[in-house]
């Protein structure tokens, strides 16, 4: 088998389909602050809290612009760690209302620095039903769903957006959540994530699944199959909706190589950037991903 074609499981819709139905099954139950928490000119941001699957509470923000009514709207959804996103000029755009959540119970503007310890990658590796990158995209699916019921949002015209894990589960919520209408995958994480933990991986926080694969009884073997229904790769195979995807070419996390792959698999409207560049934000990000988000919506809308 080539690892760089796609390699979905056999029961692969089965598995998203069954997490999918978890998330749509549930009520709508969120808690806005209405009061301006945050100093981001131009914008009002409120903290909010929902409800999701499994009796999660899950704490985020979301900001706009004053008055604003029946806008496009996107998720912003973080990068890897336990940190929350702040409002800035990534996660937010003239003219669109965002949200942004945090994954791990902790407060819409949370900081935490990445260590080791509080890595996470290795919750519930040994199977794809109990890993956490499964209830991961259900709190996320659910947070498209609180967006799209505000009203402020227009629920024709939401998008997915973030870098590296979030636009990993961007590409995901484009393959399962029919909200999600476009989508911004900057620096796509788990693309070829098979072809990766088979080679040497040297980096945190991968390495904290070689690490684990390590410890356990049949660990490559139980991880090699976890990551099938994950890999952004499989995912993109479902990702119908327009998706610009931006790989860095200097980028040592989300390897160029993989990238390509991922977009290559996605399986509608796409255009991919290359820019010389790490795995980092970069400024054209700004505006570029505004642009596709405003084209696509608009389309999506008739």
């Amino acid at each position: 088998m080539n690892d760089f074609l796609p390699y979905p499981p056999e029961d692969f819709e089965e598995f998203w389909h069954e997490a999918v139905e978890e998330v749509r099954s549930l009520p709508i139950a969120v808690h806005r602050s209405w009061t301006n928490e945050f100093n981001l000119p131009g914008f009002v941001v409120e903290t909010l809290n929902f409800d999701s699957v499994g009796g999660r509470s899950v704490n985020g923000w979301i900001a706009y612009q004053p008055g604003g009514r029946n806008l496009p709207a996107f998720l912003w959804t973080p990068p890897y760690g336990r940190e929350s996103l702040l409002p800035n000029q990534y996660g937010t755009r003239e003219g669109f209302v965002s949200l942004s959540l945090n994954f791990f119970g902790e407060s819409a503007f949370h900081q935490e620095k990445y260590r080791i310890e509080r890595g996470y990658f290795t919750e519930g590796a040994a199977d794809p039903h109990t890993w956490v990158f499964r209830r991961m995209f259900q709190d996320a699916y659910m947070a498209v769903r609180v967006l799209a019921a505000q009203h402020e949002v227009d629920e024709n015209r939401v998008g997915a957006m973030g870098m590296s894990q979030g636009a990993g589960i961007s590409i995901w919520l484009g393959a399962w959540c029919d909200l999600v209408k476009a989508v911004c995958a900057d620096m796509p994480f788990l693309c070829t994530i098979r072809h990766t933990l088979l080679k040497s991986v040297h980096r945190y926080p991968l390495k904290e699944l070689t690490d684990f694969m390590a410890s356990i009884p049949l660990g490559e073997e139980r991880v090699l199959n976890t990551v099938s229904y994950f890999d952004t790769m499989n995912q993109a195979t479902r990702c119908h909706v327009p998706t610009h995807v931006t790989l860095g070419l200097k980028d040592p996390a989300c390897r160029p190589d993989s990238v390509r792959a991922c977009f290559n698999a996605l399986a509608g409207k796409k255009v991919l950037t290359e820019l010389d560049w790490g795995h980092d934000w970069h400024p054209s990000m700004v505006e570029t991903n505004r642009n596709w988000l405003l084209d696509n919506l608009a389309d999506a809308n008739g």
